[in-house]
């Protein structure tokens, strides 16, 4: 490969983030795909970066590729993503006394929400909830827990309030990604007496490498295939890809985000 050396921007949302860019900036190295790494504290600032050209490529939450393709005209270049991107969904929870069984049973009822830069538990609920037929903002009490924004819900720091405010009974649904879901269920940190899940929302995409236009389309070819080559069965690639939540790397792709796109242009149109 090229000995072009390609800048990675990625969100610093944990201390493990430092961690996973060492040994990604050491499998590139020994793959002969020189690429550096530049944490941000923020998204909103990587984006900023990726537009500046501070960065040739953007670890990006789907929200903020989302505002990256609509600022760049649709013309990003989507190289790469986890084969956990795929798939993703949003669970509606719900205290088993609240008489919440589905979206349609929300009316009245006070709905705990994630971070509002969260898609999977703030932008998407509130997305689906409006196709439900209801006004969210009219017709229920929203209880936010808008915390570590700017990192768009990568800390699941407020997914775990809304939990406890289920458990607590100051809210009486509340919805948060699958992921935060199932591993809380796993961990035993759900009394399953009290809270259930009560819906699960359509498959969206989740994170992706996100480049722009002018971006020399060769070069990210050949970046993304050294990428799509680390292997999860290999033990030195292995504790990184589980670090960050992979058991293999896939071609990206844009399909996946309409809805989240939607959700976002409703929201910058109501503010």
């Amino acid at each position: 490969m090229t000995e072009s050396m390609v800048r990675v921007g990625a969100v610093a949302y944990d201390p493990k983030v430092v961690t996973i860019w060492e040994g990604m900036h050491q499998y590139f190295q020994e793959m002969g795909a020189p690429t550096d790494y530049i944490l941000f504290s923020n998204y909103e600032a990587q984006v900023e970066a990726l537009f500046r050209r501070q960065i040739d490529i953007a670890w990006n939450t789907n929200v903020a590729y989302v505002r990256c393709e609509a600022r760049a005209g649709g013309r990003c270049q989507v190289l790469a993503m986890r084969n956990t991107d795929l798939g993703f969904t949003t669970r509606l929870l719900a205290r088993r006394d609240s008489g919440v069984n589905s979206r349609h049973d929300l009316r009245n009822k006070r709905l705990a929400l994630g971070s509002a830069d969260s898609a999977q538990a703030a932008i998407m609920p509130l997305y689906y909830i409006r196709q439900a037929g209801l006004d969210p903002e009219r017709e229920l009490a929203i209880v936010r827990f808008n915390l570590d924004v700017g990192k768009h819900g990568d800390t699941g720091t407020s997914e775990l309030q809304v939990l406890k405010a289920l458990h607590e009974g100051t809210a009486d649904a509340g919805a948060i990604g699958h992921v935060t879901w199932l591993k809380e269920v796993e961990l035993g940190h759900v009394n399953t007496d009290l809270v259930r899940s009560v819906w699960t929302s359509p498959p969206y995409c989740h994170c992706n490498f996100t480049a722009l236009p002018d971006f020399d389309q060769k070069l990210a070819q050949q970046w993304t295939e050294v990428l799509l080559g680390m292997e999860y069965n290999n033990p030195r690639w292995r504790r990184i890809m589980e670090l960050e939540g992979l058991t293999a790397w896939l071609p990206g792709q844009k399909a996946g985000y309409e809805d989240l796109a939607a959700a976002l242009f409703h929201q910058a149109i109501s503010n």
